[in-house]
């Protein structure tokens, strides 16, 4: 865990990113499908999170089908035209779930302070939140689809602050992408490198049941 900056006094406000810290999905399909097409494990996930082909996706400005033929284009050469739509498809429509417990505990905060969700998310994150039962849990949902701007550049981190109406340097930015932190605390937000839920009981502590 990376730590900075924490405070001895409560934030105003708590800005948390939302897949690999709230959000996480199962690539079980995926992984098998990449062995049967004698590809190592994630190398479906590494051509279609390239900047290249990921983030136009993340802006909004393609559909998620049309990444999924970006990925094919991506993979081509290295599986068949159809194995590689297979794996795109696989990955594109991976199911996810919700961590229960960092769910419980954001909720805990959100009782003291606002609760912003700043993600690098697609055009159908409302839906996806609703299918988690997560439509209603948090006070403002920052998506990069919507804003068109993704982490880490500085001006999805100011919306997020102006959304909420708090100082940057009165913020606590929790994310699982190191950049991402580092961003924010450049920003003057106290930034937490997320890698499990204990890394919240730190700078969270005070507003958590014990």
């Amino acid at each position: 865990m990376t730590t900075s900056k924490i405070p001895s006094r409560p934030f105003d406000a708590v800005l948390c990113d939302l897949d690999n810290v709230i959000r996480f999905y199962d690539t079980t399909q995926l992984a098998n499908l990449e062995r049967g097409a004698g590809l190592a494990e994630g190398a479906t996930g590494r051509v279609a999170f390239a900047p290249e082909i990921d983030l136009p996706l993340l802006l909004g400005a393609i559909t998620k089908q049309q990444w999924v033929e970006s990925i094919v284009v991506g993979l081509a050469g290295q599986v068949s035209e159809v194995q590689a739509r297979e794996l795109g498809t696989a990955l594109a429509e991976a199911p996810f779930w919700a961590d229960e417990v960092v769910v419980a505990m954001l909720r805990q905060v959100r009782a003291h302070v606002p609760l912003v969700l700043v993600t690098n998310a697609t055009v159908e994150l409302e839906d996806d939140l609703a299918s988690l039962g997560l439509s209603d849990f948090a006070d403002h949902v920052v998506s990069s689809a919507r804003v068109g701007v993704a982490k880490p550049d500085r001006k999805i981190y100011e919306i997020a602050a102006e959304r909420v109406g708090v100082d940057m340097n009165r913020c606590l930015f929790v994310d699982d992408r190191l950049e991402n932190v580092e961003a924010a605390v450049g920003l003057g937000m106290t930034g937490v490198h997320y890698c499990g839920p204990a890394d919240l009981r730190g700078p969270l502590g005070f507003m958590l049941d014990n």
